[in-house]
């Protein structure tokens, strides 16, 4: 995709969408930190379900810990790979408290040097809480940049270095909720939307679905 296609595909995508904002529900920087964790392999709304009950009973990092691995896996079992989610998530906490003064530190290193925090989650971290211009490249955005050709790589390390050279720089902190949204409402894995994505003639993808699927009426039962 050249330079004038990369510019023209995101200023689509944010017309389209102008407020885009991440889908999981937290209170501040702690709560978005837990939610990022927890969200590994697991659906936003999912998350949404287990944080609601966790942050009703434990908001902070001192809450946390008091709160202890057990009874936090046990509010969040319904989401994939909660043991260890659980076991992340209260030893981040006692990590803040040792560490940062109970505090989410607004820095890469500090971030990824707690549990269960890789480098996609301190990007969303960075980003959303702190407004850097990051970019945390999930499977969507991976998809995105390899099947548009907006940013194609092998990793998805590649994937976010040609997204963070390409993107406008004015643009690059809100494109991180524009991308993965488009990914998951419109350029889906399995199908592409192509007929209905705004950025369409922009995009690189040899195989568009340009017509919508045809919706047939339900047959009648005989006798009907």
């Amino acid at each position: 995709m050249t330079d004038e296609k990369v510019r023209g595909f995101i200023t689509a995508i944010a017309q389209a969408n102008p407020d885009a904002a991440t889908e999981l529900d937290y209170r501040d920087p702690y709560t978005l930190l837990v939610a990022v964790v927890l969200s590994a392999q697991a659906t936003d709304a999912g998350v949404n379900r287990v944080t609601k009950r966790l942050f009703a009973t434990a908001a902070s990092p001192e809450a946390m810990v008091a709160l202890g691995e057990d009874e936090v896996a046990a509010l969040i079992r319904t989401i994939g790979l909660w043991a260890a989610k659980a076991r992340n998530v209260v030893q981040l906490s006692r990590q803040l408290m040792e560490r940062h003064g109970a505090k989410v530190p607004p820095q890469r290193e500090a971030l990824e040097a707690l549990a269960g925090v890789g480098r996609k989650t301190a990007n969303v971290v960075l980003n959303v809480a702190f407004g850097e211009a990051t970019m945390a490249v999930d499977t969507h955005i991976f998809r995105l940049g390899n099947r548009t050709g907006l940013a194609p790589g092998k990793n998805v390390r590649e994937v976010e270095d040609g997204l963070v050279s390409r993107l406008p720089p004015a643009m690059l902190r809100d494109a991180h909720n524009w991308l993965i949204l488009h990914g998951r409402y419109v350029c889906k894995a399995r199908v592409p939307e192509c007929w209905r994505c705004v950025a369409a003639s922009w995009c690189c993808f040899p195989d568009k679905n340009t017509k919508p699927p045809v919706v047939r009426p339900p047959r009648k039962a005989p006798g009907s």
